[in-house]
């Protein structure tokens, strides 16, 4: 990384507590800035604030155990931390978004409801959660400041973020209103980052179902994202999908890879 860039990245890890040493490793191998975790499946109470404080990094957590959990560390500061919405909306209680300013970019980081089915209370939930989010950034952003919105977005964008549109037909992560509601995010001046470096390129994914082998071959999706806005985006050196990541298959001594693999982005100051 040269000096006059900064380096973020955001990666649901599955449980931080079960992949700790893994995320251990890929951080001094990285060396990311700011790094958003998504499902850190931990109270804010059992969160390992000391090991990042040993790696030099400040936290801001929002999480209630066992499930979901939002984080953003950081070694270019933390301030102005935020938890959640401000309004009583759908999915709040559920410890799904965290903002934090962190050198200078405000850094909003998120994990979006799953959604299950179609005909599930739990997609209308999403929705909801998803329209509380594009008020939630319409509100908080400064026009011209430097932001990005990251995480688990669990929303496929386009057919060219799955493997096969046929396969996901009827199911969620594709629907026209889910990919709808982050096109809304978008028109708030945002930009996908990965796809302004790589515009028409597939097998681009960043999820990978456990079964099947489907890691190996290559039956993902695209469901992790950082959304920067234009004044940063245009600073944009690189994206990437960081899949070595992912390898393994875990052991007696080596913990299972998450279903996620990183997003790792590097940009100019």
């Amino acid at each position: 990384m040269s000096e006059g860039s900064v380096r973020l990245a955001t990666w649901n890890v599955n449980s931080l507590k079960a992949r700790l040493p893994l995320l251990e490793r890929w951080m001094v191998g990285t060396q990311p800035d700011v790094l958003c975790l998504q499902e850190t499946k931990l109270a804010d109470d059992a969160f390992p604030t000391g090991f990042f404080s040993d790696l030099g990094y400040e936290v801001a957590h929002h999480g209630n155990g066992p499930w979901n959990g939002v984080a953003i560390v950081s070694r270019v500061g933390l301030e102005e931390a935020d938890r959640g919405f401000a309004d009583d909306v759908a999915g709040e209680a559920e410890t799904r978004l965290v903002r934090a300013r962190c050198g200078g970019i405000t850094v909003v980081c998120v994990y979006v409801p799953n959604g299950r089915s179609v005909d599930s209370e739990h997609y209308q939930a999403k929705l909801a959660w998803l329209d509380a989010l594009h008020g939630y950034v319409a509100g908080t952003r400064p026009a011209g400041s430097d932001v990005v919105v990251c995480g688990d977005f669990n929303v496929a964008p386009s057919d060219l973020d799955v493997f096969d549109p046929a396969f996901f037909e009827g199911a969620t992560h594709v629907t026209p209103a889910e990919r709808e509601a982050v096109a809304r995010l978008l028109d708030l001046g945002l930009e996908d980052a990965l796809r302004m470096q790589y515009p028409e390129t597939g097998g681009l994914f960043s999820w990978w179902d456990y079964r099947a082998g489907n890691f190996h071959k290559g039956r993902g999706m695209r469901i992790d994202l950082i959304l920067a806005s234009r004044s940063l985006a245009e600073r944009i050196e690189w994206v990437l999908i960081d899949r070595n990541a992912r390898r393994g298959q875990g052991s007696k001594t080596e913990p299972q890879p998450s279903d996620h693999a990183p997003v790792v982005m590097g940009v100019r100051k």
